[in-house]
Parts: structure tokens; C-alpha cells; sequence
């Protein structure tokens, strides 16, 4: 979970979206088992409840890698370029921007989003902060091609990818977005990127289903704004959320699971529900070390520093490519 991925959930109110949005829905919930794609979970509400996810006492990823880029920021800003352009891919709330922008000496800032109002409020807010920092909002989706702006073209390049949104993307769709990232940013350039990391089940399930039940409406929201969004008649009542740790392909997946037989409709498509069949709505990868650096070695990048709390809950990694 994470509030980047926003990004790919396209312009919110937008005609385009909403066919988008209608055509993943119908083709998620025809398949066999049924899912929706987590990036539908960030609408404005959904938003709002992740927020209150990442306050959670059992919700560890977003302050733990706050406290790393906070606690290590010296030795990041040693192995970095000065005076580079740094690209956050599918910037959200510029938080963890900030402590980077604060401790290394960047000339640029390139944000990447696909909702360019939220962009660049964001840019006049930080523009305040660091009057001398250069900075050029792309609206994008970033896990497509994109150009840079040409002021950076001559900058070295930092990307930066926290959050751990990389585990939100299947082993090969997440080689597909660090080789798709290498090629944007050029030869030579570092990326910074944030990576969950395995660890004991107990933890990883408590912060997947926490004792105020916000997850749980967070996960249940999906199926609220398809029936907000595209007219469905999903009844939330009758769904449960479920997270499960699946130790052989090392991720927590979340489901919503049907509570008893039933029918719900979608632009005159309807779709039957068993007793507790379910819908899978994300899943989030943990790695070790050694495999998330065979994963950027195998997508065309070189591992050369990496960091992490002293409980080993998160890490951030140095790439070069």
C-alpha cells in the first residue's frame, strides 16, 4: 500500500478514466480468481484513509524509511551527484523529497505525477521552502515513457522511488519500471528507492489488519467508489476484508471476500459471488537484500549502497546504472 500509486489511477473525473477505470473493473471481475487493480484504491477517500494507515501504530514502512533518509541523509548526499536534478516517480506529498532536497546539494527538482493540479500545488509549497531549488512538474504517468524537461538535460540525475511502491508490482512488472527508469534518466545516473523488506509474518499481518479496522475500509473503498463511479450496486456489508502473508511468493495479498452468495451489477454486467470467494485487490512483495539486488542487477542497474533502521524493517537502496 501506498499513495503513489495514485499515479496510475488516471485523472480523477475525467471521461478517459472512468472508461479506463470501467474496463479494468469488468475485466478484473470476469476473471478467474476475480481482482481489481490496487491503483483504483486513491480516489480523494481513499487517499484520506491511507493517510491514517501510515499514522498507525502497526503500519511501520513510511515512518521507518522516514527515519532513514532522515538518520543516513550525510552518507546519501556523499554518494550522490551534486548539483544533479532529482525525479521522484509518481511524487505524492513531497515528505520524504523534502529531507533529500534539505540535505543534498540538488539544483533541480522533477516530480512526476499524473495529476498535475495536485503537482503543482505542491511545487508552489515547496518553491517557498527552497527558493533557490529549480523545479519542473511533469504530469505523467510514470510508469510509461516520459521526457524530461530540457533545463535538466545537461544535470546529472538522481531518481527517486520510496515508499515501497516497487512491491505493489509483479517481479516483472517492476524489472519493466527500473529498466524503463534507467533509459529515462540516461547512463550515469544514481536512483534512490525504497524496498520492504521480509521479516517476521506477526509483523507484516498486524500492519495489514490493524486493530481500528482502518485497512479494512481502506481495502472496502474500492468497491464504494465503483459503485460511486461507475453505478455498480456492490453491497460493502456483505464483503470482509482479508490479508494473508503468502511465504512462498514472499507478499501480503488482500482480498475482499464474499460473505455469502450473491449478485452485483456493472454497466449491465453482472457478476455472481460465491460464499467466500473472494476479490484480490493487491498484493505488496517483501525482499531480501540478495534478491532486490538481483532484480536491479537483472533490469540493468548496479547496487552500491544500501541502508536500513536498526530492526532491518525497511530499506533504501543506491543504484547506478
Amino acid at each position: 500500500m501506498n499513495l503513489h500509486a495514485a499515479a496510475l489511477a488516471g485523472a480523477p473525473g475525467s471521461n478517459e478514466s472512468t472508461r479506463e477505470f470501467a474496463s479494468d473493473a469488468i475485466t478484473g471481475l470476469s476473471h478467474h480468481p476475480k481482482q481489481l487493480p490496487p491503483k483504483y484504491f486513491y480516489d480523494a477517500v481513499g487517499s484520506e484513509l491511507f493517510e491514517q494507515i501510515t499514522r498507525l501504530p502497526e503500519y511501520y514502512p513510511t515512518r521507518t524509511e522516514l527515519g532513514i533518509l532522515r538518520d543516513r541523509s550525510a552518507e546519501i548526499a556523499s554518494i550522490i551527484p551534486t548539483h544533479a536534478a532529482l525525479v521522484e516517480f509518481g511524487a505524492g506529498a513531497p515528505t520524504k523529497a523534502r529531507l533529500l532536497l534539505a540535505a543534498c546539494e540538488f539544483a533541480a527538482y522533477v516530480p512526476v505525477d499524473i495529476s498535475g493540479d495536485f503537482l503543482n500545488a505542491q511545487a508552489r509549497g515547496l518553491r517557498k521552502d527552497f527558493p533557490h531549488l529549480k523545479i519542473y512538474p511533469v504530469t505523467a504517468d510514470f510508469t510509461a515513457p516520459f521526457i524530461l524537461p530540457d533545463q535538466v538535460a545537461a544535470m546529472p540525475k538522481v531518481g527517486f522511488f520510496p515508499g515501497s511502491t516497487l512491491g505493489n508490482f509483479e517481479p516483472h512488472e517492476a524489472c519493466r519500471f527500473l529498466r524503463g527508469a534507467r533509459n529515462i534518466l540516461g547512463e550515469g545516473a544514481y536512483m534512490l528507492i525504497g524496498v520492504d523488506l521480509e521479516k517476521n509474518e506477526r509483523t507484516l499481518y498486524d500492519a495489514y489488519n490493524d486493530a481500528a479496522g482502518v485497512t479494512a475500509r481502506f481495502n472496502l473503498n474500492i468497491l464504494a467508489r465503483v459503485n460511486r463511479e461507475l453505478g455498480g450496486n456492490f453491497d460493502l456489508s456483505a464483503f470482509a476484508h482479508r490479508a494473508i502473508y503468502n511465504r512462498d511468493r514472499h507478499r501480503i495479498e488482500m482480498y475482499l471476500v464474499s460473505k455469502k452468495p450473491q449478485t452485483a451489477r456493472l454497466h449491465g454486467r453482472s457478476f455472481f459471488f460465491r460464499t467466500g470467494e473472494s476479490i484480490h485487490t493487491e498484493s505488496s512483495y517483501k525482499y531480501s537484500t540478495d534478491r532486490f539486488n538481483a532484480l536491479a542487477k537483472g533490469s540493468g542497474w548496479t547496487p552500491i549502497a544500501a541502508w536500513t533502521d536498526p530492526e532491518r524493517m525497511f530499506s533504501v537502496h543506491a543504484l547506478i546504472s
